[in-house]
C-alpha cells in the first residue's frame, strides 16, 4: 500500500477559485510530467524543490488547465514521499478530470487520511501529532484550534518524553 502513488482533492470539495491535488508516491513527478507542459520547457525531474512552476495540464493533446505545479522531493516532505501539488482552478470538471487524468496515467485514488498516514509511517509525525491534524482541520474555535496547534508541534510527545 505505501508504495503505491495516490492522488486526491486537498481542498474542500466543491466549486471554488482555486483547487490543491496532491500526489503523492516515488512515481508522483514521472506521472506528472505525463501531463504536465511547463512554460519554462524544463522537466519536473529538473526543478528545484519547493519551488512553483507555471504550465498547463493536459488531456492528450487537449489543453485542460493552467495551474501551478509545487514538487516536494523525499525526505523533505510533508509525508516523506515526493509530493507533487497541483493548484488549479476550482472547477469540478477540471477537478475531476485531472483526478482521472492521473488514475489513467497510474495513481490510485488516496484513502482518507492516507497522506497524514503515511507522514506517521515515514517517521514524519508520531502518532499524536498525526491525530492533531484531525483535529486542527475540525477546529471551529479559537481552544480548539490551539489545542490541536500545541499537539501537532509535539506537545504531548515533549511531555512524555
Amino acid at each position: 500500500m505505501n508504495s503505491d502513488t495516490i492522488c486526491c482533492i486537498s481542498t474542500a470539495l466543491g466549486q471554488g477559485a482555486i483547487s490543491i491535488i496532491r500526489v503523492s508516491g516515488n512515481k508522483s513527478i514521472k506521472i506528472i510530467n505525463k501531463i504536465f507542459r511547463s512554460f519554462n520547457k524544463i522537466s519536473l525531474n529538473k526543478q528545484k524543490a519547493n519551488y512553483a512552476i507555471l504550465g498547463q495540464i493536459f488531456d492528450s493533446n487537449e489543453l485542460l488547465d493552467e495551474v501551478v505545479v509545487t514538487v516536494f522531493k523525499n525526505p523533505k516532505s510533508y509525508n516523506g514521499d515526493d509530493i507533487v501539488e497541483i493548484a488549479c482552478h476550482g472547477s469540478k470538471y477540471i477537478q475531476e478530470k485531472i483526478i482521472q487524468i492521473l488514475i489513467e496515467n497510474g495513481c490510485r485514488l488516496a484513502q482518507r487520511g492516507e497522506l497524514t498516514l503515511r507522514a506517521f509511517l515515514n517517521g514524519k509525525l508520531d502518532l499524536s501529532q498525526a491525530e492533531a491534524i484531525s483535529e486542527l482541520i475540525s477546529s471551529e474555535n479559537k481552544k480548539a484550534h490551539s489545542l490541536a496547534m500545541k499537539q501537532m508541534k509535539g506537545g504531548i510527545t515533549t511531555e512524555i518524553k
